[in-house]
């Protein structure tokens, strides 16, 4: 696997380049508020469906969260765009014997308060209004070794252009403090804030 890298002046760029990149290419990003606990990581589970997905949690993370961003990448997109690691990307490899190593590094970090690591469940692309949400299993494999080190939080994103040239981002967002027993329950969880957030979405009108 590959691990997120520290270096404060590529961070800095990117983290600039980032943040501009995303104000100029939406008319809006808009999303709602939570609390979560100061003293705990944030594990943010979101649904999958652009390029656009990372850079867009990054930006809400600058804003609300304010927490170390770190996302489980594909270790060929880390490969390709080497620049994702001094984001706080970290790789992981499917069908590999080092998806265990990706694992454990993921949860690890979830032990560190000032850390919010971004995981795309579903682990490809689906269509922003796509009706089935299925989780892989990695995610709640990272749950369990990290056991309540973070509080868990559910984002879903829908972009439409509506009335404006430039697209709109609306991510709604929710935290949960349940358990869950299996992955089916935590994927049947996130299903629930996802079809809510898409209803919410198709209500819109102008």
């Amino acid at each position: 696997m590959i691990p997120a890298k520290n270096n404060s002046l590529i961070h800095w760029f990117f983290h600039r380049y980032i943040n501009r990149l995303v104000v100029k290419s939406f008319a809006a990003v808009n999303y709602n508020t939570v609390e979560v606990a100061n003293d705990k990581a944030v594990l943010l589970i979101a649904n999958h469906f652009s390029w656009w997905d990372g850079f867009i949690m990054y930006y809400i993370n600058t804003r609300l969260f304010k927490k170390r961003f770190l996302v489980m990448i594909l270790e060929e997109t880390s490969r390709k765009v080497s620049f994702f690691k001094y984001v706080g990307g970290f790789s992981v490899s499917k069908n590999s014997k080092d998806v265990v190593a990706s694992l454990d590094y993921a949860a690890g970090l979830l032990n560190d308060p000032q850390n919010l690591v971004l995981i795309f469940p579903q682990g490809k692309l689906y269509s922003n209004f796509s009706d089935n949400v299925i989780f892989e299993k990695g995610v709640f494999r990272i749950m369990q070794r990290a056991g309540k080190n973070f509080s868990l939080v559910f984002a879903a994103t829908f972009i439409e252009h509506l009335q404006h040239k430039k697209p709109t981002a609306n991510v709604y967002i929710s935290n949960s403090d349940s358990e869950f027993a299996t992955i089916g329950n935590l994927q049947q969880a996130y299903r629930q804030h996802y079809d809510a957030a898409r209803q919410q979405q198709t209500q819109i009108v102008l």
